[in-house]
């Protein structure tokens, strides 16, 4: 049995439009100029407190921006005109791999569970995800313990867990958890910094994403990943 993790912004979901709207409305609130575009994508996947801290240090106002940025970006949701559109054939991969008898789904993301709850009902994936790591479970991504808890729970080994993500906080997660690292070049962060981190490779559409997975599941990978 193997378990693969997944991130969800900028992995699954295309929600920058929503991100950089809700940052901007959050400093505004605080009567501060908002980040550039670059900046308020390059927090992304980290925990709020976290992602906040990296906008405005240690002496800002970490709390009440996440706060009303939770707002913001609860009203934009809400809102028909705002989507959250799945990356191309990421629908189609998870349907794959859900399907299959010797995989286990897991989600590990800075979003709160709230986030994650409203995206699974939305999609129709209710009970596909064997664990669901969010913001509200474990310390911000480049930590382990998101990881950790999503092996712990479903009793898969390091050896046998892959975690797909677009940031290098995600590559980081999973070298630090034992586990092995994809990247996907369509989110936040350039291959070269997810190589840096510790990717063992970097996809570049969802179609050779599938391809690391054929029917035995031993992705056509070097390193670690090989015989998975």
């Amino acid at each position: 049995m193997k378990l693969v993790v997944f991130d969800v912004d900028g992995t699954l979901v295309d929600s920058q439009h929503l991100i950089v709207a809700a940052q901007a409305t959050a400093f505004a609130e605080h009567g501060m100029t908002a980040p550039s575009r670059s900046q308020a994508l390059s927090v992304v996947g980290l925990s709020l407190p976290q992602a906040f801290r990296r906008l405005v240090g240690d002496d800002g106002p970490i709390a009440t921006l996440a706060e009303s940025y939770k707002r913001a970006f609860n009203a934009l949701r809400l809102d028909p005109a705002n989507e959250e559109p799945l990356f191309p054939g990421m629908a189609d991969l998870l349907a794959r791999l859900h399907a299959r008898d010797d995989v286990l789904l897991g989600i590990a993301t800075g979003k709160s569970r709230r986030g994650v709850d409203h995206l699974v009902a939305a999609n129709g994936w209710e009970g596909w995800f064997s664990t669901t790591q969010t913001a509200d479970d474990a310390p911000s991504k480049p930590d382990p313990a998101m990881l950790l808890q999503a092996m712990s729970e479903t009793g898969i080994a390091p050896e046998s867990t892959v975690m797909i993500g677009d940031t290098t906080y995600d590559m980081a997660m999973a070298v630090g958890a034992g586990a092995a690292a994809i990247g996907v070049a369509w989110g936040y962060h350039p291959p070269g910094a997810l190589y840096a981190a510790g990717a063992v490779t970097v996809v570049e559409t969802a179609e050779r994403l599938s391809d690391l997975f054929p029917g035995s599941l031993d992705p056509a990978l070097p390193g670690p990943v090989a015989g998975l």
